[in-house]
């Protein structure tokens, strides 16, 4: 198999407003081997990053055939933008090198950290919301985004906790690092309900609280439930269905935001292809309603 160079690179596409279903490599073949005038399976596609950083191979000969009859947006997990020694450089350039391929509609990444002396973690860790944060997270975003010459879109995080360090709740956090930065929002709507569960804020004041105008896409996804004894966290697995909750925090948020592009993430206990488009089919009548009643409005 030829290797992949910048010079046969995909072409640029833009992500609609519609509901898109997150791209697993165990529906690569199925989407890759669809003839050229087959139904297509989702209105986009989203990958993560760190899964097509090799320059070659069988992923990306596979997402080669897919992108040219989706539109594909990059979401990462591994620049740790909250890291106090900076970003990695050698991670940064392998993305740059991605998205310089793959021309991707959307970059996204996680407001978190992963990675300290050289050693990255298998997590998304969280930090506390303090101006020195404020500070050190825009500083990597800004570079980032200097890099890639183009805007990404932070994610809030799911939380389990909350630093007794915090000097501002975190959708002030996200808001003022889109003002200092000119990033955009990603926002992940199951991580809002199930931050709000396990904290004790109220999900719904947090969403009024983020500038519309900067939210660029959303997501959702199920969580897992765990208790033990009087103790009842939530857990964001995604591995299973948006639940009901959630599906009403969602609205709310196309409220107050609009309708924007919507992913269905769903990355434990995959099941058919089939089951995320269902998934996605149900945001979509969310958004077609949501347009009627602006329109109507």
């Amino acid at each position: 198999m030829p290797e992949l160079h910048a010079a046969n690179a995909m072409p640029a596409t833009t992500i609609p407003a519609a509901a898109g279903v997150g791209l697993r490599l165990q529906h690569m073949p199925l989407l890759a081997n669809d003839p050229d005038d087959a139904p297509r399976r989702a209105a986009w596609l989203e990958i993560h990053s760190e899964n097509f950083l090799n320059a070659g191979g069988a992923r990306r000969a596979m997402l080669q055939e897919i992108a040219a009859r989706y539109p594909i947006s990059c979401h990462g997990v591994g620049l740790s933008l909250g890291s106090a020694q900076g970003l990695d450089a050698a991670h940064l350039e392998r993305l740059k090198n991605l998205f310089t391929w793959a021309k991707p509609a959307l970059i996204s990444e996680h407001l978190s950290w992963s990675v300290v002396d050289g050693a990255y973690l298998n997590d998304l860790l969280p930090l506390p919301y303090t101006t020195d944060a404020l500070k050190t997270v825009g500083d990597n975003i800004s570079r980032a985004q200097d890099a890639f010459g183009r805007k990404i879109l932070i994610e809030n995080p799911s939380s389990y906790l909350q630093f007794a360090a915090s000097s501002m709740p975190e959708y002030e956090f996200l808001a003022r690092l889109a003002e200092n930065t000119g990033c955009g929002l990603l926002l992940d709507v199951n991580n809002i309900y199930v931050s709000a569960a396990n904290n004790g804020f109220d999900a719904g004041r947090y969403i009024a609280n983020i500038p519309a105008n900067v939210v660029g896409e959303i997501h959702l996804a199920g969580h897992s439930i765990e208790d033990e004894g009087d103790n009842r966290v939530l857990v964001d697995t995604h591995s299973t269905y948006v639940c009901d909750p959630v599906w009403a925090l969602y609205r709310a948020t196309l409220d107050h935001v609009g309708v924007v592009p919507t992913l269905i993430e769903w990355d434990l206990d995959v099941p058919a292809f089939e089951e995320l488009q269902a998934e996605a089919a149900r945001a979509q009548g969310f958004m077609n309603a949501t347009r009627k009643v602006m329109h109507v409005a």
